[in-house]
């Protein structure tokens, strides 16, 4: 094989994340988007040491898996589903052989109890962070999801399947609005321009719906009639959203300022052009409020599936002290609280503890401590001792130091327990090779599909010592 040149193959089996695996005069080829039984035609873009990947160029045969027919219009071009075409069952069944791959080197005797399901299939996400562009180089403007295998070229997401008609009906208010004032978006490459992101936020059991428009500060080049008048322009984007037919409450229109170079919704300053800029949510019989950037669970039913297979794992919490570490909102040690005796949540992002502060008011629990701070810093002046140990760390999983902090302890003894909650298989893998080495055995696990029609998975493990 040679780099630059045209193959073709049928697909092997799929592998995390989102690979198609083809073989090739012997050798093996990873190719994003393929599916298992799929005959396709790719380019070899990488070839080195054995590690070869592919850029899907065409599907010639479809697999035998893709039975599917209710799929997204958008399916194929946007790169934001991978397995639309195969049925339900069929991903979820795709979705566990990955995770037991992956974690069958490091724990060859773990009971993996199968995968849970989402209960909604499509309509589940509760937040989505558009990207205003282009279709193709200087067509008219777009805003919606990027194109499978492009860093540039966006898709118009208007009927996309797996968020609220609602999040649609905002989209394609936004876009016609400013493709109606001519207005510019954001160039990567040049650095100039005004329109990036379009944030959208629906809570599932409230239906209230927070909307932040993210843009760069050069007014400058706003077309000369708007130039002096940007506070009338988002005050007539704010108009447009709020004559919407929707279905849900918007509770909060924000205007959010982010001049970093960084393709990624920042805030370098928000404003209230309607509203307020929270919503509230409900998961397991609690309330949380839940701002533009907080982090949360972006598949609110989900969630309560997820979080009731983490409660199950945990047991019983009466009378102990447990440790919630990356809590983010505090979700977990909320959810936790009301029959443990006191529980401490570590999180890294200010705003997010805050919030967790103010939901462990809201819902009336008042043995919750929760710290801002890095997890590896903050575990050292921590003076309880915990009875279990919590862990849902970002995708990249925990850093080797604080794996040695948080499984040998200096001058406390071992936890017994811990639960580790995981949206990233791969780096749970590699941290429970590390907590096996201080002694902890693996003693279940479970996965959880919070993504349909995507390759993302959840997986909660037990360990004990």
């Amino acid at each position: 094989m040679k780099k630059g040149e045209i193959y073709e193959g049928i697909v092997e089996k799929n592998e995390f994340p989102d690979k198609g695996i083809v073989c090739i005069e012997g050798e093996r080829v990873a190719v994003k988007y393929a599916i298992q039984g799929q005959e396709i035609r790719f380019l070899l873009n990488k070839k080195r040491k054995g590690k070869n990947s592919g850029r899907l160029l065409e599907v010639l045969k479809p697999s035998p898996l893709e039975t599917e027919k209710d799929v997204c219009p958008h399916f194929r071009e946007c790169g934001g589903c991978s397995y639309q075409s195969v049925p339900y069952e069929g991903q979820l069944a795709i979705k566990e052989a990955q995770v037991r791959a992956i974690l069958a080197p490091v724990c060859p005797d773990l009971p993996l109890e199968g995968i849970l399901g989402s209960p909604q299939k499509q309509g589940y996400r509760n937040k989505m962070e558009f990207s205003f562009g282009d279709e193709e180089k200087d067509g008219p403007l777009a805003l919606g999801m990027h194109r499978r295998g492009s860093f540039y070229d966006i898709v118009t997401t208007k009927d996309c399947r797996i968020v609220h008609p609602d999040f649609c009906k905002i989209l394609a208010a936004a876009n016609d609005y400013f493709g109606e004032k001519k207005i510019g978006f954001y160039r990567k490459l040049q650095h100039i321009g005004y329109l990036r992101h379009l944030l959208v936020r629906r809570a599932v059991k409230t239906g209230e719906i927070l909307v932040d428009l993210v843009t760069t500060t050069q007014t400058e080049t706003l077309p000369e009639d708007v130039r002096m008048g940007e506070d009338s322009l988002l005050r007539g984007f704010s108009d447009r959203l709020l004559s919407l037919p929707l279905e849900g409450a918007l509770t909060g229109i924000l205007h959010t300022k982010n001049d970093s170079p960084a393709d990624a919704v920042k805030d370098e300053g928000t404003d209230i052009l309607y509203g307020r800029d929270y919503f509230f949510e409900e998961i397991l019989g609690l309330t949380f409020c839940i701002t533009p950037f907080s982090f949360f669970q972006t598949n609110s039913l989900g969630a309560e599936r997820l979080y009731e297979k983490v409660r199950e794992y945990v047991g019983e919490t009466r009378g102990k002290v447990v440790f919630d570490l990356y809590s983010g909102t505090g979700t977990i040690a909320q959810m936790l609280a009301p029959v443990a005796e006191r529980v401490v949540g570590v999180e890294i992002v200010e705003e997010a503890v805050e919030a967790a502060r103010e939901n462990a008011v809201r819902n009336g629990l008042d043995n919750c401590e929760f710290i801002a701070g890095d997890v590896l810093k903050v575990l050292d002046g921590l003076d309880a001792q915990p009875d279990l140990i919590v862990l849902d760390p970002p995708r990249d999983g925990i850093h080797p130091k604080a794996i040695e902090k948080i499984a040998a302890p200096a001058g406390r003894r071992q936890v017994e327990r811990i639960i580790y909650v995981s949206c990233k298989p791969t780096s749970l893998a590699r941290d429970l090779a590390k907590f096996q080495e201080y002694g902890y055995r693996v003693e279940k696990g479970c996965c959880v599909d919070m993504f349909p029609g995507t390759m993302h998975v959840e997986t909660i493990v037990s360990l004990s010592l």
